[in-house]
């Protein structure tokens, strides 16, 4: 039923897996090696289709300047912080209450409740772009961070419900049953016994959620334009001039997007293998 592990599997094979595993590792990686080393280009290359040869010359340092102190990506970077971070909390913590509640109690209309915030996962998120963009321009929040961010804690409670409601689910319910019989208050059990347990979901919900925020396009091009709002995902492209495009410097930005979710990831590692792996085994 399940794969041979390699180290069971024939000499042959493991020979094969060695060989073909380097190869695949390389070809997964070359689209952010070719961006890496854009990066570093100077513009004539581009001119001159010097795509995938040697650089003419190192201007690393040069390209980054232009990309920190010569342009607004500062300000991108900042609007991406300031979207990304509210929509984390405020997503992580409704999913927190509406998970303790759909995975704790038991009441009429659970399960269909439930199901609202899991069908909302199966939108393709395309068709909501007329609608949602009409919703913020009469409601006054569309080309503002505010809009974007409730948006995107909207659309991300679903998912972030459907995790947190199955992680709860998994406790044991004697804690709670215990607290109960002490007297002790519902939100009590939730925020002194719940909550402490729930901190490896919490944290894995968290690198997801900003990863998702922090790179998404679609949305920032829809609902914002502009540097007073707009993230730096879509930022990046205000490098294309009309009648040409800055590679060089695209290629620079998005290696600056890139590094903060790569650092959330390395901070809040352990957290989330143990929040993606806790109740695998028994």
């Amino acid at each position: 039923m399940f794969p041979t592990p390699i180290e069971k599997a024939s000499p042959t094979a493991r020979i094969a897996y060695k060989s073909v595993l380097p190869i695949a590792l390389i070809l997964w990686l070359l689209p952010l090696i070719a961006v890496a080393v854009f990066s570093i280009r100077p513009a004539e290359d581009f001119t001159n289709a010097n795509y995938w040869g040697i650089p003419s010359s190192f201007e690393g340092f040069k390209n980054y300047g232009a990309v920190f102190f010569q342009s607004d990506m500062p300000r991108y970077m900042m609007n991406s912080v300031l979207i990304t971070v509210p929509t984390v909390l405020g997503a992580v913590a409704l999913s927190a209450m509406t998970g303790f509640a759909l995975g704790v109690y038991r009441f009429n209309g659970n399960l269909l409740i439930f199901f609202m915030f899991v069908a909302g996962n199966f939108v393709p998120f395309q068709i909501l772009m007329v609608p949602v963009r009409d919703l913020t321009l009469d409601l006054g929040l569309y080309n503002t961070k505010r809009g974007l961010i409730l948006f995107h804690i909207a659309f991300q409670t679903g998912f972030c419900t459907l995790f947190m409601r199955n992680f709860i689910r998994q406790l044991p319910g004697e804690l709670i049953e215990a607290a109960r019989v002490e007297g002790v208050a519902e939100w009590r059990i939730f925020w002194y016994i719940v909550l402490p347990l729930m901190k490896p979901a919490l944290a894995a919900l968290a690198v997801l959620i900003f990863t998702f925020i922090w790179n998404d396009y679609f949305w920032a091009v829809v609902l914002t334009q502009g540097p007073e709002s707009q993230p730096v995902t879509a930022g990046i492209t205000s490098f294309n001039a009309q009648y040409r495009a800055a590679y060089h410097l695209m290629s620079a930005g998005s290696i600056v997007a890139a590094l903060p979710p790569v650092l959330m990831f390395f901070l809040m590692q352990r957290h989330f293998i143990a929040g993606l792996t806790l109740g695998a085994v028994k």
